[in-house]
């Protein structure tokens, strides 16, 4: 379920896109619904129209569309409706560039204030690691004698 801000931003989105989704006078056919499917895998956004000779508005095409794909209805205007779902391998994807771009523009002094922080760290646990094995072989010579 959207909510008001998320669908009043697809809507502007959805100003711009051309209508490519069309419900013929047969109404919402397998085939209408087939057409919907690959067009929300493809984009996630999509504009449809219902044609004056359908016997369906643009609402009961859009429920319908919606029910059979799992989409969600953002504005049905006139004979127009719009309709959207997520694609999570898009998702995944923008995410992805998102944490690439985000890794690049890091600051370098801070990147080498890092690393150098990360050899100190590594430097003293291996201390600490000599010293304790040294500890352990002194308990166990003490022992011995």
């Amino acid at each position: 379920m959207l909510t008001s801000k998320q669908r009043a931003a697809l809507r502007s989105q959805a100003n711009g896109l051309e209508t490519t989704l069309i419900v013929g006078k047969d109404g919402v056919t397998g085939q209408v619904i087939a057409e919907a499917e690959r067009q929300l895998s493809a984009r996630e956004l999509v504009k449809g129209k219902v044609l004056e000779t359908s016997l369906l508005s643009a609402r009961e095409a859009c429920d319908a569309i919606c029910d059979s794909t799992g989409a969600d209805g953002v504005q049905t205007l006139g004979s127009k409706f719009v309709i959207f779902r997520i694609n999570e391998k898009k998702r995944q994807q923008e995410a992805e560039k998102r944490r690439a771009a985000k890794a690049a523009a890091q600051n370098p002094v801070r990147r080498g204030i890092q690393s150098r922080r990360a050899r100190a760290k590594q430097a003293r646990e291996q201390k600490n690691e000599y010293f304790r094995q040294a500890a352990i072989e002194r308990s166990r010579g003490d022992r011995e004698d």
